[in-house]
């Protein structure tokens, strides 16, 4: 496959691995509402945020909904946008890379983007996350009418959709608008309500001989089936349909055979690439919205119209789906993902994530009433954690820090050891087992042995303390003092701390 270069990529695609591996700290002045929802606020670079978040979500996000600078060369007070080229690919690879780790198997990530890099970034995404797992290009009218200012201007900006395993991909429909639920009707005073009609022919290529027949309307004409066409249901199935009220003749019972589908029946309807402003919004929505939020000398300068993201998320996700924005903004993604019942992971670098970010998704949880807020029935609750980047687990050598605390570091050895997220409570140093094989940290205390190298050192007493598991085990601590005889008899590979963790 083709491949995209530029001047730094030899360096560029190796940045995510040399990414150090960082503590997240709460700040609970900046947290509100229930803690124990799992949203959570992040503030720092997006970067080393999605690695230190690795250990506990590889796999497990259902969406990724970003809006990255489109490098429009212009300045945006609350972010610069204007990178050079070569520099935005720089930025953009590495962070693209992290993120198709946090995908589950059914997951999807949607990347909002103008024609300045859209056409880059879709052979990067190929690049990344395969050619056959691209979805669509989506095309969302962002402007209401031409820019008099432009001699072609621009309506439009990108959506382009991967996911993470194509033949695992399972969209939502779009529920039906209030314009098209409008189209059904009931002339004829069916008792199962309104409907709309539909073909009732197909193509021959696939057909079988029973579909082929004539048909009999109830007034008596005749209709074979079309040049070229054939019916789309054999004779049998049709006529079962006919007598269940189901087809359509016309008023006088002469017209060529319809289908009826019922309002009552219809779940939604597939979604498709051209989106108009009609059905997700525009950019004058979305200042608007701002606005309304922050006021106008405080507003963000490019925010996404809540509606917008509805979209994307009631076709990618369903109710109590994990959602991750590591561009968050002004927070849009996190606010309609909490007004839909998703949980979030919102990231953001600048002061924006506490002037805007916060007090938008405090005001969200006192109930809030802009946006799609009516549409979803909002009415107020939940919470989330705001929290900082804090300290390197790892030193510039790859040793672990000091004062690096248990629960990251057994987080981190259970992630580059099994390749799975953390799930464990970090209380016993088993840390748990998988594909078989036990996984033991001795490190600060566990134990109960306070002293600064207490209960760190394998000894035949440490190991007799220790969780039992008949099978192999993995331990990792300051030192061990058993025998290579007696490693090889209890089933016990050694590693050592620091030397023997991968730092990255």
């Amino acid at each position: 496959m083709p491949l995209l270069h530029w001047l730094t990529r030899d360096e560029d695609i190796h940045r995510a691995i040399q990414a150090p591996y960082r503590l997240l700290e709460e700040t609970p002045a900046l947290s509100y509402g229930d803690q124990d929802t799992g949203n959570t606020l992040i503030q720092g670079d997006n970067l080393d945020a999605l690695k230190a978040l690795l250990p506990y979500y590889a796999g497990k996000v259902k969406c990724i909904c970003i809006d990255p600078p489109y490098n429009t060369k212009s300045a945006f007070e609350h972010y610069d946008d204007n990178l050079e080229h070569t520099q935005w690919l720089a930025m953009i690879y590495p962070r693209l890379e992290l993120l198709g780790s946090f995908l589950s198997e059914d997951g999807s990530i949607w990347v909002s983007m103008d024609d300045n890099e859209a056409h880059y970034l879709k052979v990067i995404m190929d690049e990344i996350f395969g050619r056959k797992n691209f979805v669509a290009n989506v095309l969302w009218q962002k402007r209401t009418s031409p820019d008099a200012r432009l001699k072609l201007g621009a309506a439009h900006d990108h959506v382009i959709v991967f996911c993470k395993d194509s033949n695992k991909q399972n969209f939502n429909k779009v529920p039906l608008t209030a314009e098209k639920a409008a189209n059904f009707k009931n002339p004829d005073n069916d008792p199962k309500g309104p409907w709309a009609s539909t073909d009732f022919t197909g193509q021959t290529g696939h057909a079988t001989p029973s579909q082929f027949y004539t048909i009999k309307t109830p007034a008596g004409k005749l209709y074979p089936p079309p040049k070229g066409r054939c019916w789309a249901l054999n004779e049998e199935t049709f006529y079962k349909l006919v007598e269940q009220g189901r087809v359509w003749f016309g008023k006088d019972g002469t017209a060529k055979p319809r289908l009826k589908r019922y309002l009552s029946e219809v779940e939604g309807v597939t979604a498709w690439t051209w989106w108009a402003n009609t059905e997700v919004g525009h950019n004058q929505e979305s200042k608007k919205e701002i606005n309304e939020l922050f006021g106008s000398d405080n507003a963000f300068d490019t925010p996404k119209p809540e509606r917008l993201i509805q979209r994307i998320l009631q076709i990618a996700t369903n109710e109590n789906d994990l959602v991750l924005d590591s561009f968050l903004g002004s927070g849009t993604t996190a606010a309609v993902a909490h007004k839909m019942g998703r949980r979030y992971i919102g990231i953001e670098l600048g002061d924006h994530a506490d002037t805007h970010c916060v007090p938008r998704l405090r005001k969200v949880i006192d109930g809030e009433q802009g946006g799609i807020s009516t549409a979803v029935g909002w009415k107020g609750g939940g919470g989330f954690r705001f929290y900082r980047l804090g300290q390197p687990v790892f030193d510039e050598i790859g040793h672990v820090s000091p004062g690096i605390r248990f629960a990251p570091l057994a987080a981190h050895l259970w992630f580059v050891e099994t390749g799975f997220p953390f799930s464990g409570q970090a209380e016993s140093p088993l840390l748990g087992s998988h594909d078989g094989t036990a996984y033991y940290l001795l490190y600060n205390g566990i134990l109960g042995d306070k002293r600064p190298n207490g209960g760190n050192v394998l000894t035949s007493k440490t190991l007799a303390t220790l969780p039992q598991f008949d099978g192999p085990k993995v331990v990792f601590g300051g030192g061990c003092r058993l025998s290579a005889e007696r490693l090889k008899q209890e089933r016990i590979t050694f590693r050592q701390i620091p030397y023997e963790i991968k730092a990255r």
